[in-house]
């Protein structure tokens, strides 16, 4: 970064990516050691049933993982737009750049990369968070924006999601956000709840849980889907519009709450018309147990029973009692 009048004049440093950050990353790595933890003693397990633990363990681990990583991830709505705009305060110096909005549960992340990079003598190379978690106030993190000094489009995008705007959707997107991970967290303790009730021997208790687990997800993206209701600003860049549909861990949270649906469906639908099918699958078969017939009275014949005696071994049998 070039000095302008002898300072710094834009905050140099990149805060957050706006997919993977450290906590997306933390969540990805611990769920990555369960798998490998069971891949290490999966060779333990004979026969069919080895296909069906593996099969059983990452599709679980795969629920699980999506339901805590989309948390933080920043691409439940996404939008970019190419333009040339002025890049700087007090200055008519216009620079080609493409600009991205990025908006996740806990705030946006407005990007700023020049087309090429190398332009008016600066690396225009940008990623802001701006935050709206309950420990976060929005209107203060674009106030230290401002007094960085921070390029004009990432601050005109932020703009539009402060509370004094007149577009006026940051309650609106803080309020959604908000539901939407608290209805997450709540999946996740039914999806806790469904891995152990499938351990024991009534399944289709653990497929109800699933089909809970599938339920509170599609309400998380219910209750983001809200914002659709408040009109949004439109984001001008000269003759260019930036637009944002549904990001990736949008629809990444719709495909896995469908699977818990599907899975959860097929587990109650087999307990009731094949369940030695499903107790195969949840390898948690009984042992076939010889059921004896209860006799009453048994008749024996003692001259069968002293035939087969020798002499020195005389009988000892009572044939009285029996």
């Amino acid at each position: 970064m070039t000095l302008f009048d002898g300072v710094y004049p834009f905050y140099p440093q990149q805060r957050k990516a706006f997919v993977f950050d450290v906590s997306t990353i933390i969540v990805i790595v611990v769920f990555l050691t369960f798998a490998c933890s069971f891949l290490l003693i999966i060779p333990g397990i004979r026969g069919r049933a080895r296909l069906y633990w593996t099969v059983r363990v990452l599709l679980s681990l795969v629920v699980g993982v999506v339901i805590v990583a989309v948390q933080f991830t920043g691409d439940w709505e996404t939008g970019w737009v190419k333009a040339n705009t002025s890049y700087k305060s007090f200055s008519h110096a216009l620079v080609n750049a493409d600009i991205g909005l990025h908006v996740g549960l806990a705030g946006v992340n407005i990007t700023l990369m020049g087309n090429p990079v190398n332009q008016v003598n600066e690396t225009i190379n940008y990623n802001e968070h701006f935050a709206w978690s309950f420990d976060a106030d929005y209107d203060h993190s674009y106030s230290e924006g401002l007094e960085k000094g921070l390029p004009s489009p990432i601050l005109y995008v932020a703009e539009k999601f402060t509370m004094q705007s007149p577009c006026g959707v940051h309650r609106q997107y803080r309020i959604s956000g908000h539901y939407a991970s608290a209805t997450l967290w709540v999946a996740f303790c039914t999806w806790l709840i469904s891995n152990m009730l499938f351990s024991m021997p009534v399944l289709v208790y653990g497929g109800y849980m699933l089909l809970v687990t599938g339920a509170f997800m599609i309400f998380s993206l219910l209750s983001f889907s809200t914002v659709r209701n408040s009109p949004m600003c439109l984001i001008r860049f000269g003759t260019a519009t930036l637009h944002i549909g549904y990001g990736g861990s949008f629809w990444l949270t719709l495909a896995i709450g469908l699977l818990c649906f599907v899975s959860g469906i097929t587990v109650v639908t087999l307990h009731y018309f094949n369940l030695d099918l499903l107790k195969t699958f949840f390898d948690l078969h009984e042992d076939n147990v010889e059921e004896y017939q209860d006799m009453t009275e048994v008749f024996i014949n003692p001259h069968f029973v002293s035939k087969g005696l020798s002499s020195s071994q005389p009988s000892k049998l009572n044939p009285n009692s029996i």
